[in-house]
């Protein structure tokens, strides 16, 4: 789409009409000639035309009410797609509330591209006080994977061109693209702006690993007396599940999955060690890392989680990340789908066996712990006021007869316990809170599951994570979302029984009818007491396939401080309660 105008002589009479474009169209003519089917933002001075053009063009344009979540979107539209999720801010404030969920991108390697407008560099350079005047490229700089700004309409197409492939290439994450309101109204020549834009070909080329290091890592497989694989959430990025499938197969070899790999196999696939983690940590004596670091999540590798002596093989995309922990034995540099199937085709049959005393000791301490967490579910079926594991085992009963639907997942106690207690059957249907472990992410992830695949959603939410993003319930249901959102209420950051100690409530301390703030947006909101209620509760929402939002009461008294991490609170002296 282009601007006419026609071009008038001094004397006034019209002597041709020139075809003229601007800055905005070109924005979003490349976009979509880079196959960008969505947009998440919010809109406001200098960004609300490009966002009319956008969805006037074809592109899915979702308007949030915070940048936050919008980010959160676009970084979760990244990882489902493989291709980088577009965030549209406003300058300054709104590009710092969006900046957040860049941060969170680039943290978790998940491929997104923010685009703020910005105020115009002759006033922000002198500090003159322009509107919304801010230094956006300096600040983005130190928290995404690159950061580029257009001066010039003609250098978008390149700008929008740097900042896909920047985006998908080598380890994914965040970039930032600065587009002044002087640029986006700039009118050049339609022509010449046409002739600015080109398509990415090949953002993500294939990265095939050295013929040696294979054999080096099939080497050090073959000697291990204790082996374990380790997949991580960019083994579920990389869509290669068919070859990390075959691999785990064939060579036998028990497997951990992290919490957003879940579903890579069935939780339920006899390999699986995730009943066991500690002991399997602890024990192994060769350990083969794929889509997964030795950061906090994992312990940083080191002892007495992990065995002092085991030897690591890594599979990663960036060389730089290896050795960044512990030794890495056997470094396998390349994409996680290349790598795995060259492993199928060098290793021989039988050159992998992993000793019966290994998986019999897994298997027996699985059995165990099986049996431990039944105990436990079965005394909070009863539990009254219901208890976290009482309702999340109504969630995972319902689940189990709806295996497409993606599970979203965040908060304290509602996160690690729902990982434990839900289990995947397919792939790249559990997003989570990730490496950064931040809060906020539920309903632009929701959001963006919802709309990218078009199938439902459940949003599994601790109360106070909830709060975070709590408003876009107005985003989902104004975009009429197939999304069930499950607030796990105990009242508090953690717990809910905290007692203050002055007139006001405890720091710890929230309250909140979560369905009546849906009911007020159009959407139909559930009060459950009882786990029979949650299940009649989620299986009709699910039926409806319209937004939904359960508010499951649960026991104050129920939830441990920081949940599974509260060995990161400074140990200085107790705080009375």
């Amino acid at each position: 789409m282009t601007i006419a105008s026609l071009r008038e002589s001094e004397a006034g009479g019209v002597v041709g009409a020139e075809k003229l474009t601007d800055g905005i169209h070109l924005v979003v003519d490349a976009l979509k000639l880079n196959e960008v089917d969505a947009i998440y933002g919010v809109v406001g001075i200098p960004i609300t035309d490009l966002a009319r053009l956008a969805q006037a063009s074809g592109i899915r344009y979702v308007g949030f009410r915070h940048e936050s979540a919008a980010g959160h979107a676009a970084a979760a539209a990244g990882f489902l797609t493989k291709k980088p999720g577009i965030c549209l801010t406003v300058s300054a404030p709104g590009f710092l509330n969006g900046l957040v969920a860049l941060a969170n991108a680039t943290v978790n390697c998940f491929p997104m591209v923010q685009i703020s407008g910005s105020s115009e560099r002759h006033l922000v350079d002198l500090q003159r006080g322009d509107y919304e005047e801010m230094d956006q490229l300096a600040a983005a700089r130190q928290f995404a994977k690159a950061a580029y700004r257009v001066h010039r309409a003609e250098d978008i197409g390149r700008g929008v061109a740097r900042a896909i492939r920047t985006a998908v290439s080598g380890r994914p994450g965040g970039v930032y693209l600065d587009i002044p309101a002087a640029v986006l109204g700039e009118v050049i020549d339609a022509d010449l702006g046409a002739a600015s834009l080109w398509q990415v070909v090949d953002p993500a080329p294939r990265q095939v690993p050295d013929s040696a290091a294979l054999d080096r890592a099939i080497e050090l497989l073959a000697s291990a007396q204790r082996p374990l694989v380790v997949l991580g959430k960019g083994a579920a990025y990389a869509q290669a599940d068919e070859q990390i499938r075959q691999f785990i197969e064939l060579t036998g070899a028990p497997y951990l999955p992290m919490s957003m790999a879940k579903g890579l196999l069935p939780d339920d696939h006899p390999q699986s060690v995730a009943s066991t983690r500690s002991l399997a940590l602890r024990r192994a004596d060769v350990v083969m890392l794929v889509g997964a670091r030795l950061n906090w999540l994992l312990g940083h590798g080191d002892s007495p989680q992990w065995n002092a002596d085991a030897k690591f093989i890594q599979v990663d995309i960036a060389s730089t990340e290896l050795d960044s922990n512990q030794p890495i034995a056997a470094p396998l540099v390349g994409d996680v789908g290349s790598v795995m199937q060259a492993l199928i085709e060098r290793t021989k049959p039988g050159q992998i066996a992993v000793p019966a005393q290994w998986r019999d000791e897994l298997s027996a301490r699985s059995a165990e712990n099986v049996g431990k967490m039944a105990k436990r579910l079965k005394a909070a079926e009863s539990a009254h006021p219901m208890k976290f594991l009482g309702a999340l085992q109504a969630i995972r009963d319902v689940l189990r007869d709806n295996p497409g639907a993606y599970v979203v997942n965040e908060g304290a106690n509602a996160l690690d316990l729902a990982r434990n207690t839900i289990g995947m059957q397919v792939p790249r249907h559990r997003l989570d809170s990730g490496t950064w472990g931040v809060m906020g992410i539920g309903m632009g992830y929701a959001i963006a599951a919802a709309v990218e695949t078009g199938g439902p959603v459940v949003a599994i939410e601790g109360d106070s994570a909830f709060g975070f993003s709590g408003m876009e319930i107005e985003t989902i249901c104004r975009y009429n979302l197939p999304i069930v959102t499950i607030v796990l209420n105990n009242s508090g950051v953690y717990r809910g029984d905290d007692v203050s100690a002055s007139g006001d409530p405890a720091p710890t301390s929230l309250r909140a009818r979560h369905d009546l703030m849906i009911a007020a947006f159009g959407g139909k909101g559930y009060r459950a007491e009882t786990p029979v209620e949650v299940t009649a509760a989620l299986r009709e929402a699910l039926a409806l396939g319209k937004p939904a939002l359960i508010d499951c009461v649960i026991d104050p008294t129920d939830g441990t401080e920081s949940g599974n991490i509260a060995h990161l609170n400074p140990k200085g002296i107790t705080v009375q309660r």
